[in-house]
């Protein structure tokens, strides 16, 4: 990830467990774009130990390699837009914006063929004024 196209932040789950969210600020060719209107949701729930929600050191890495792979996919065929990361209270969320949702699942399958298989959910919602990215970024100006 490019450092200054994106940003982090504590946030709290409903139950006041900390979650790390990480947001993409770079979304404007997309956003305008009105082909980009499904919101995908990649979510994986892990066990943890720690106190604070957070995976393991295995996991955490297994993790990365996830997304680098998902990034690459993506950014060789923009069909879809990382956008978010929110990390905590057991679980990884991936949010991407996408034009299909069969393009996105065959994209997701291919990048992916290379690692064990993972205890991924995928949720799929249209959203085409880009809210859920809205509400998330509001964790950003919290910041400010």
């Amino acid at each position: 990830m490019e450092n200054d196209s994106w940003w982090t932040a504590p946030a709290e789950s409903e139950d006041g467990h900390l979650i790390m969210v990480t947001g993409r600020r770079d979304v404007a060719r997309f956003r305008s774009n009105p082909r980009f209107s499904i919101r995908v949701e990649v979510s994986w729930k892990y066990d943890t130990d720690d106190p604070s929600g957070m995976p393991d050191t295995e996991t955490s890495r297994l993790m990365e390699e996830v997304q680098e792979a998902l990034q690459t996919t993506f950014r060789k065929d923009p069909v879809a837009v990382l956008t978010g990361i929110f990390t905590g209270d057991g679980r990884r969320d991936w949010v991407f914006y996408t034009t299909s949702t069969h393009i996105f699942g065959r994209k997701l399958n291919e990048s992916l063929a290379h690692l064990p298989l993972l205890p991924l959910e995928v949720y799929c919602e249209n959203d085409p004024a880009w809210e859920a990215y809205d509400e998330m970024s509001q964790a950003e100006i919290k910041l400010d």
